[in-house]
Order: structure tokens, then C-alpha cells, then sequence
């Protein structure tokens, strides 16, 4: 009985350690944009943050992985495509800033988001990212003054 509920974390300990390469990776990656200081805080400051959020955050879930119930139901089919849509939605969003940049491609990516988290309709999620992508772009733009990518607005 164990060696099944073994086997079957295998692939949710694997995805773990990879979002915990994707963290470093993308802390690494930060400190050649420049942290500048907290009263004046550079470009890669916000992704910094980012990856050691996702690091640590994987690193937790691989070290109590043992400790949780070994019967637990797995994801549900169904869960198991949102989840991976999700993510895909997240992956290329970070590859399409750069190209489309960032009022465009948030907006698109939450509006994907949404439509993968069943919202109904096509008013609901316009509006959720419409709100979304500004209220950000206000926080990130104006009030923090990071420099958000332009793409093919700019």
C-alpha cells in the first residue's frame, strides 16, 4: 500500500523540484537586472522577490510531501487540465510581455485565466481584466514607478 501512494507523488515531487530550479533560475536572472534599494528599487527587485517566493514555496511542499495523508485523492481529470491550462496561460505570459507588453498581454492573460476558471460569459471576464491589467498597471507604473515592459504599444 505504500509503494502506491508512493509512486503516485512522484510526478507532484518532480514538479516541485522543477518550480524550485524555476525559482532560482528566475532569482538569478533578476540579479543581473539590478535590485537598486528599496527606496529607489531597480528592475530586478519585484522578479527577486518572485523567485524566492516560488523557491521557497516549492521547497516546503517537497519537505512535508511525506507528511501528508497517503490517501488522499489526487486531482480529478478535470482539475488536472485547469491546472495545466493555468499554467500554460502563466508561461506565456511571461514569454508575450516582452512582444506585446504589459497593458496587452495582461489583459489577454487574465482574460484566458478567467475563461479557464469557467467564468460565464464573455462581459464578467473582460471586465475582471480590464480592472485587473489598470489596477496593476497603476500600482506598478505610477505608484511604485517600475519600468513595465511596452511591447507593441509603446
Amino acid at each position: 500500500m505504500r509503494e502506491k501512494g508512493l509512486h503516485r507523488d512522484w510526478p507532484e515531487i518532480i514538479l516541485n523540484i522543477l518550480a524550485m530550479i524555476l525559482g532560482l533560475l528566475v532569482m538569478g536572472l533578476s540579479w543581473q537586472l539590478g535590485l537598486g534599494s528599496l527606496a529607489k528599487p531597480g528592475t530586478g527587485l519585484a522578479p527577486l522577490l518572485a523567485g524566492g517566493v516560488i523557491f521557497i514555496s516549492a521547497l516546503l511542499l517537497v519537505a512535508f510531501q511525506r507528511k501528508t495523508q497517503q490517501d488522499a485523492p489526487s486531482f480529478h481529470p478535470q482539475e488536472k487540465k485547469t491546472y495545466l491550462l493555468m499554467t500554460v496561460v502563466f508561461l506565456g505570459w511571461m514569454l508575450a510581455l516582452p512582444l506585446l507588453g504589459y497593458i496587452l498581454g495582461t489583459f489577454l492573460a487574465t482574460f484566458s485565466l478567467a475563461k479557464v476558471m469557467k467564468i460565464p460569459g464573455r462581459l464578467r471576464p473582460f471586465l475582471l481584466s480590464i480592472g485587473t491589467t489598470f489596477f496593476c498597471y497603476f500600482l506598478f507604473d505610477f505608484w511604485l514607478y517600475m519600468d513595465l515592459p511596452r511591447g507593441i504599444l509603446g
